[in-house]
């Protein structure tokens, strides 16, 4: 069973089940249906989302005429029936986001919302932006409490796939707005690859992060998926990591391992700032991105820029990669330093290319260098660098 299995209403129609007792009968009915087999730490945590999913039937905040300070001091109806949020942390592929599926397709929450935990801060810090601009006159005042406030008008229960904290911008607008959010009434189930008390773990200031973990811990029942099969891993070996020669074929196939990757997901464009500049990825959803060989190498982008996507996402597909000669060797410079990024940072990736990776390179200037590209790209198809990849 992979982690990312489907999207419910795919499910739905493929496997006509019924979805309205929640998460815990329709993960059995997975496992009776076949051909999957029970895993006691999903089935655990399908009960607990199942506790949840019952705690939340008709759920919705109060009115925000109320001012959220009163609603904190006087200790408001919302205080008294917001149930605890679940935040799940385990390896990658041991099934969390097909239970997030399960839980939050029949929820029964009105204003409920599912993102990735990396688009949800690039929006968050954009109302941060659109808030100072039009407060100019207000330079002094705090922007985290009306964003808050603006989402949890819209949001009573988020959904997150991906919990994670890795710079100190984000640690200090996380640990503030969802202070805000959670006292507000926002319900909150997250998923993560890291216990809370491992979030921003060794980051600057790291001291004034923690209140909030202690806040998760106080706000979320914590749940751990570690052990068992890493189905992740199992399917990821299946992939084809190089297809040659590039074209109507190859593509197709790159879409399809895309869309099993991000379980049907399309995807959109998305826009990361670095140093003043912008990098444009064509299409992404989660940790996973697709961009055409000319994206990444037809454009002044440096090794700052590629390790920053390196990191930024788990796989990385890249299409039509042509044959280069001395003709266009900056083009083969730029592949050089892209994949030293991809390899030194352990990311999964799928290539199409025009030829295999011994011919590539069809020129003298950069032969010797691109030696080490061609065994790498070799490398990168092996078990062995899809098992050691980021996790």
């Amino acid at each position: 069973m992979p982690e990312r299995l489907y999207r419910l209403q795919a499910a739905d129609k493929e496997k006509n089940m019924d979805l309205s007792e929640g998460p815990s009968a329709s993960y059995q009915k997975l496992i009776s249906n076949g051909p999957f087999i029970q895993d006691s730490a999903q089935l655990f945590a399908a009960n607990q989302l199942q506790l949840l999913h019952d705690c939340l039937d008709g759920y919705e905040l109060d009115d925000f005429a109320i001012p959220w300070i009163k609603k904190i001091l006087f200790k408001s109806s919302i205080s008294k029936k917001q149930p605890k949020g679940l935040y799940i942390y385990g390896g990658v592929g041991r099934g969390k986001s097909m239970l997030m599926d399960l839980f939050f397709g029949n929820v029964g929450v009105k204003k409920k919302r599912r993102i990735h935990f990396h688009e949800f801060m690039q929006e968050a810090h954009e109302l941060i932006h659109i808030w100072r601009k039009n407060n100019n006159a207000e330079k002094q005042a705090e922007p985290i409490r009306p964003v808050a406030l603006q989402l949890a008008k819209k949001t009573a229960l988020i959904c997150f796939d991906e919990f994670e904290v890795r710079d100190i911008a984000d640690a200090m607008i996380v640990s503030r707005l969802f202070t805000v959010l959670l006292e507000l009434g926002v319900v909150v189930v997250a998923t993560s690859n890291r216990h809370p008390d491992d979030l921003y773990k060794n980051g600057l200031q790291r001291e004034l992060f923690m209140p909030f973990i202690d806040l998760i811990k106080t706000k979320m029942n914590v749940l751990c998926l570690q052990g068992g099969k890493d189905y992740r891993l199992d399917r990821l070996k299946k992939i084809d990591a190089y297809i040659h020669p590039a074209g109507d074929e190859a593509t197709s196939l790159l879409n399809q391992t895309y869309s099993d990757l991000t379980d049907g997901n399309l995807g959109k464009p998305e826009t990361i700032e670095f140093k003043g500049r912008q990098i444009n990825v064509p299409r992404a959803f989660g940790s996973v991105a697709f961009f055409g060989f000319q994206d990444l190498c037809s454009v002044p982008l440096g090794a700052g820029d590629y390790l920053l996507l390196a990191k930024r996402f788990r796989s990385i597909i890249v299409s039509d990669i042509p044959a280069m000669t001395d003709q266009n060797k900056d083009l083969a410079r730029r592949f050089m330093v892209l994949i030293d990024a991809l390899y030194e940072n352990r990311t999964h990736v799928i290539f199409s290319a025009a030829t295999e990776p011994n011919n590539l390179y069809q020129g003298s200037d950069w032969g010797f260098e691109f030696d080490r590209t061609v065994s790498r790209l070799l490398e990168m198809q092996s078990v062995e660098y899809i098992e050691a990849a980021r996790q």
